[in-house]
């Protein structure tokens, strides 16, 4: 019934995650852009999985990209069962906290409130909510059947036991670094609740247990007992300081000097704690205050710790579980704590998942042993028990809601946070993403009004306005992001995009070069290096980056995106060939559809030209350029296969109502249409309204022509 009870409860709690999409924090990298993960399970993605140092991240976890692999595998890029996936591993991992502290002390209903806690408590709502974070769910999941691989372990013995042990460990580490703590938390289970650790002549009635009296050893004993495990975790441990390192997670700026990072973890180590007791401003990211970190909070948090600490000495035979509890708590979290920075936070509520099961255990032990003399404990402790229940499910429910989408997330976070620069980024591309192009810049404007330096918003700022047009301010940003970072490969690659716009290529090449050089297997990079370089001409030297980015990043963006290239210097035969590979790969593009169709017609490639054009129309049927693309043919072709006035109207019709006849162009189309249809009066009346436009516009040989057309039209000639 007990299990039966949390499966349902942390069911219902987490109900709400399915209505979720997913987030532009990470999940881009992980899922939804990263094409050995979204296109399923195949050979290459499990080489590149186990082989790829960091994938785009700041671990090497083959066992969470094959998780995620999975899902795309069966269910492609639906959000609602990547989010059920993660669901029920969490619901997995309550339950199996539940049968482990069970197991091992013998503890029903204590065991039953930390597994409930656990599965209900809002600062969990980020490791379930989020599905970048399957890695702590899967991590907790091997951690959790290490410990029951542990039990029976002390329990039997044996070296196949062990070696269970052993392969959870590495699983565990497979899927997030963090589990090298492990081998620490089995030294503290040893004394309790497994009570192997020989104290004295006599084990205190606390650490009677599943473990017989004559299989307790010495500290030493146990110690080496481990070295295996310690060995994997060491090794795994230096292995994700160099990925970071190598990616640039990890932060050795002076303003993350040792006194700045030991001060953040002593205050965070407290401010954990307060959010497991009041799960209150709950953010997805802390911004971390360097030197700005009040000194008070620093000693204060120093008192309370060493006080704690003080506290759990005196009690370590009487109150075993409080020192377990207390050093699983402290031991858990050192490797993200913030001694080795990574990043830009403070803290983060993911951090808790596994580190908060200390904590819990405390409270539900020392609620039964405070209670022991109660007259009327049973019903004390069942009503306290049910009510902190219920309010960790409302409040859960609450936050999970915030979860929603980027905006719902980044705009909830500013309400809790102060001056964090980096979710205004965020929350910028977030609105970017919905199309709503006036918060982006805002935010990003937002960013960089409270630190004027941040490489990233600068970067992205730059990108925005790049995108419409105002190159100078945009070269502008990117410029101020490299004065900070020099090895910023993305702003190097962008300021090379900007710099070959503006038709600077001897300037432009060098940025393609050095974003190569700062970041490995940079694909964009190589193919905008050879965009660059086939206009100069150098065709050999472009194909051979071409191939490089086609190598390291092959799908239909990349050749998409090298038949632009083709086509502006004048290899339409080439430029063919890419966009043909970029449609296979991918047949949703109308957009290629279109250009691929006006490079054909160019070439007097007719019948193909208006094949792709009616097949970017079936994908999209809104396209006003196409649209027009496809009226200007049927009204003005000589050759009769071709003319259709009465669609040429439709068309050309359509192609003006999307753009609010405002585009001369269009009008100019619909004036000819008309005119082919035998309707002069509304040819000349739409043609002059085109002439205005040109006109206005300054655009005098247009003007030139649409006047001559109107004469035609006058005299009821198409």
């Amino acid at each position: 019934m007990i299990v039966a009870g949390l499966a349902l409860g942390t069911i219902i709690t987490f109900e709400p995650v399915r209505h979720n999409d997913f987030v532009n924090y990470d999940d881009n990298v992980y899922v939804t852009e990263n094409r050995h993960v979204n296109g399923g399970v195949s050979r290459e993605s499990v080489m590149w999985a186990f082989t790829t140092p960091h994938g785009g991240t700041s671990y090497w976890h083959p066992l969470t990209w094959l998780s995620h692999m999975l899902d795309c595998q069966f269910f492609g890029l639906n959000p609602f069962w990547h989010h059920i996936t993660s669901l029920l591993f969490h619901t997995v991992n309550t339950l199996l906290l539940f049968l482990v502290l069970t197991k091992m002390t013998r503890a029903v209903w204590p065991s039953a409130f930390v597994a409930a806690v656990f599965a209900l408590h809002p600062l969990h709502v980020e490791s379930v909510a989020w599905i970048s974070e399957r890695k702590d769910l899967l991590s907790a999941f091997f951690w959790l059947l290490t410990i029951w691989a542990y039990a029976n372990y002390a329990e039997r013995g044996g070296i196949g036991r062990y070696m269970l042990v052993f392969v959870g460990l590495a699983l565990g580490l497979m899927s997030k670094p963090m589990v090298v703590s492990l081998p620490f938390v089995l030294l503290l289970l040893d004394y309790w609740p497994l009570g192997r650790l020989k104290w004295g002549t006599k084990a205190s009635s606390q650490s009677e247990s599943i473990c017989a009296a004559g299989c307790r050893l010495s500290v030493c004993r146990l110690v080496a007992e481990k070295i295996p495990l310690f060995i994997l975790a060491c090794a795994l441990s230096v292995v994700t300081i160099i990925v970071q390192k190598d990616v640039g997670a990890l932060r050795t700026d002076e303003s993350f000097s040792l006194t700045v990072r030991v001060s953040n973890a002593l205050v965070s180590y407290v401010s954990y704690i307060t959010k497991m007791a009041f799960p209150y401003r709950l953010a997805v990211f802390y911004p971390h205050l360097g030197r700005s970190l009040p000194v008070w909070r620093v000693v204060a948090s120093f008192l309370i710790l060493a006080g704690i600490s003080t506290g759990v000495i005196r009690m370590v035979r009487r109150r075993p579980f409080f020192a377990v509890g207390w050093l699983w708590y402290l031991g858990t979290l050192v490797p993200v704590i913030g001694l080795v920075q990574a990043g830009f936070q403070a803290m983060a509520d993911r951090y808790t998942y596994l580190p908060s099961i200390g904590i819990f255990i405390i409270v539900a032990w020392g609620a039964a042993e405070i209670s022991a003399q109660w007259r009327y404990r049973k019903i004390l402790l069942g009503l306290l028990a049910g009510a902190v229940v219920i309010c960790l499910l409302l409040c859960t429910r609450r936050q999970v809601r915030y979860w929603q989408n980027g905006v719902t997330l980044f705009e909830h976070t500013l309400e809790v946070t102060q001056n964090n620069y980096v979710v205004h980024d965020f929350l910028a591309l977030a609105y970017q993403a919905q199309g709503d192009f006036n918060k982006e810049l805002e935010h990003y404007r937002k960013a960089l009004q409270i630190r004027p330096d941040y490489t990233r918003a600068n970067n992205n700022l730059g990108k925005a306005l790049q995108l419409r047009g105002n190159l100078v301010e945009a070269i502008r940003h990117y410029r101020r992001a490299l004065q900070v970072n020099d090895n910023y490969a993305e702003a190097h690659n962008n300021l090379g995009v900007a710099l070959s716009v503006q038709g600077n290529l001897d300037e432009a090449i060098p940025h393609f070069r050095s974003a190569i050089q700062s970041k490995e297997n940079f694909s964009e990079a190589y193919c905008n290096l050879g965009n660059a370089l086939i206009l100069q001409g150098k065709t050999v030297e472009a194909q051979k980056h071409w191939d490089e980015a086609i190598q390291l990043a092959g799908g239909p963006r990349m050749h998409a995106n090298i038949a632009t290239a083709l086509a502006r210097a004048g290899e339409y035969e080439k430029a063919l060939l890419h966009w043909s590979e970029s449609l296979r790969l991918n047949p949703d593009q109308p957009m290629v559809e279109n250009v691929m169709a006006e490079t054909l017609y160019t070439q007097g490639k007719l019948h193909e030209a208006i094949e792709h054009w009616k097949g970017a129309l079936q994908l999209k049927p809104d396209m006003p350029r196409v649209l027009n693309n496809l009226a200007w043919i049927m009204a003005t072709y000589p050759d009769k296969e071709f003319r259709n006035p009465a669609e040429a109207v439709g068309f050309a019709e359509r192609a003006c109502d999307l753009s609010k006849f405002k585009n001369p162009e269009f009008l100019d189309t619909l004036s000819a249409a008309y005119a082919a249809a035998g309707k002069f009066n509304k040819a000349v009346q739409t043609a002059e309204k085109a002439l205005k436009l040109y006109m206005d516009l300054e655009l005098a040989q247009k003007a030139d022509d649409v006047r001559n057309r109107l004469e035609l039209f006058k005299k009821g000639q198409p």
